[in-house]
Formats: structure tokens, C-alpha cells, sequence
């Protein structure tokens, strides 16, 4: 090749590799926007209000300051329901909410959207409207600390929930700040840690909801020890026979299910049968489907009625 041929076909070069670079940089701008969209929303549509309603809620984070976590500040995010700064002399019952391993707090508003069920059937006079209370139950989005106290003095899980949310919510809100205005729920391990804490905190909460649950803790050496001391300290299913007594005479109630094929099924339906034998008021059923993030979506309308209809109301 002669020079003149190489001083020409060098821009021509250069310009290639620039186009190429802009091309793949593009691509991988999009693959990082369509995964980061899949991440929140999970294949689904974003969260989008119905015309009809005119003052939506809103959306507040929350910083909490937790004796049960060695002090440090802890995430949650707090959803008032439409008609809330409009009406400053009205209490509202609080529907607190755990999410699943791994996972974040803001599914329950992106994915499951449960702002615009709330926003919805408030609207429409359904239901009554509830505040809805987010809180972060780890140290990481791929941490997993089973929302249950663990052997460190500073992984108090169900304590950060049970106490430290739960006062810090009464303290700014305008809530009904007794067990009769509070519910917790929770997803997948989210709803095995609502059981766990309702079970550890049996005057807290008057209703208690698990989707796609489970009552058997993972065996966590980092959690529960390496002996795994504290396991059966937060073993549901050893837990609900001592404080059985007390959820009957407060009438604490339960909700929950699961999906027709989800490897939890058999462990839900062995702890329904045991709320009966008990005595302690209950709902189970299961849905067609497994362990997804469509089920939990598709029921939430249902979970969240459930919950309006049973609390408290100011």
C-alpha cells in the first residue's frame, strides 16, 4: 500500500472506530436503562394513577434512628394516602410493609404498586385509606438478614421494625398509634419476618399478612449463630403455641397465601391448620401460580382490603 493510499484510508479508519464506539457505548446505555427498568418494575408497566384521582398520595423517606441496629440511621419510606394533608384533624391506621430477599423497599410502590391501590380505593370509597410504611431490613440489597434479632447486639431486626419504625412513624404521623390501627405485612421472606415479629411483638399488631411466606427461618450462621443458638428462637411454628393465648384474646388476625406450585405451600398449609387448632382467627388460600412477583401484584388489591377492613379507623 503507498502512502497516499495509507494517509487516506486512515480518517476513514479513525471515523469507523469512532462510529463503532458511539454504537456500542448507545447499546449499552440501553442495556443498562432496559435492566435498571426491569430491576424496579419487573416487567410491568410503571406505576401510573387513574384520571379519576385528583390528589394522589405521597411518597416520603424516611431516616430512622435505631437503638435495635447500635444506633445508626436506617432507611424507610412512608406512603400518606390521598386526602391526607387535607384532612389534619383525621388519624389513619398504618400498614407496615417487609420486603423480600433481595430486594428494597420501593417494590412494594413500583412493582406490587400499592400507592395506587391505595390511591384508588380510597377514591372510590372501596376502602379506607391506610398509611403505608416501607422500612429497608438490611445492610444491603443481596444482604439477608431475615428481619429476625440476630446474635450481634446490632442485627436487631424485628426490634428496628417493632420498636424503632414503629415509634418514629407515631411520633411524625398522624396515625392510631395502638395495635388496632397497625397491620404488618410483608412478601416472600418478608412475609415469613411479618409472622416472626407479629409472634415476638403479639400486642403490636392486630393484623398480620404473609404473601408467599414461609415459617421456617434459613439457618443463617451470621444471623442465628454459629451454632445456630437463636434458630429456634425464631421458629414461627414454636413460637405461636406459647403466644397463642394472647392473639386469641386480642383477636389478632392472620392473612396469608400462597402460589399452587410455590415450595412454601405445604409449610403455609401446615401453619394454617395449626392457627385453627389454636383457635386464632384466619384466612389461607392459595392462587393459581408460584413464587412471583405477578401473584404478589395481582393479589395485592385483595391483601390490601384485608388489611383496610380490619383496622382501626380515626
Amino acid at each position: 500500500m503507498t502512502a497516499a493510499r495509507l494517509r487516506r484510508s486512515a480518517p476513514v479508519s479513525a471515523t469507523f472506530a469512532a462510529a463503532l464506539a458511539a454504537f456500542l457505548a448507545v447499546g449499552l446505555m440501553g442495556a443498562r436503562g432496559y435492566l435498571d427498568n426491569f430491576l424496579r418494575y419487573r416487567g410491568f408497566a410503571p406505576p401510573r394513577e387513574p384520571a379519576f384521582v385528583t390528589q394522589p398520595g405521597t411518597l416520603q423517606r424516611l431516616l430512622v434512628r435505631s437503638p435495635a441496629l447500635g444506633g445508626r440511621k436506617q432507611e424507610a419510606y412512608v406512603y400518606l394516602p390521598s386526602g391526607y394533608a387535607q384532612h389534619p384533624h383525621r388519624r389513619y391506621p398504618v400498614l407496615y410493609l417487609l420486603h423480600g430477599f433481595p430486594g428494597r423497599p420501593l417494590a412494594f410502590i413500583d412493582t406490587v404498586q400499592l400507592g395506587i391501590i391505595d390511591d384508588t380505593l380510597t377514591s372510590t370509597h372501596r376502602a379506607a385509606p391506610l398509611i403505608l410504611v416501607m422500612p429497608f431490613g438490611s445492610t444491603g440489597t443481596f444482604t439477608d438478614k431475615e428481619w429476625a434479632n440476630g446474635v450481634s447486639p446490632r442485627e436487631h431486626w424485628a426490634d428496628f421494625v417493632s420498636r424503632d419504625v414503629v415509634n418514629a412513624v407515631d411520633a411524625r404521623y398522624r396515625t392510631i398509634p395502638s395495635a388496632a390501627g397497625r397491620g404488618i405485612a410483608g412478601l416472600s421472606e418478608g412475609g415469613y419476618g411479618a409472622i416472626n415479629i407479629a409472634l415476638h411483638h403479639p400486642r403490636e399488631f392486630s393484623v398480620v399478612e404473609s404473601w408467599s411466606g414461609y415459617q421456617r427461618p434459613d439457618p443463617l450462621r451470621s444471623l442465628f449463630g454459629t451454632r445456630l443458638q437463636l434458630l429456634a428462637a425464631n421458629d414461627p411454628r414454636l413460637l405461636l403455641p406459647r403466644v397463642a393465648p394472647v392473639l386469641r384474646k386480642r383477636g389478632t388476625y392472620f392473612w396469608f397465601y400462597s402460589g399452587s406450585t410455590d415450595r412454601f405451600r405445604l409449610q403455609n398449609s401446615a401453619f394454617a391448620h395449626e392457627l385453627a387448632r389454636q383457635g386464632i382467627p384466619h384466612h389461607y388460600f392459595e392462587v393459581y401460580g408460584g413464587h412471583t412477583w405477578a401473584i404478589w401484584r395481582n393479589s395485592a388489591r385483595a391483601a390490601y382490603i384485608a388489611a383496610a377492613t380490619r383496622l382501626g379507623h380515626g
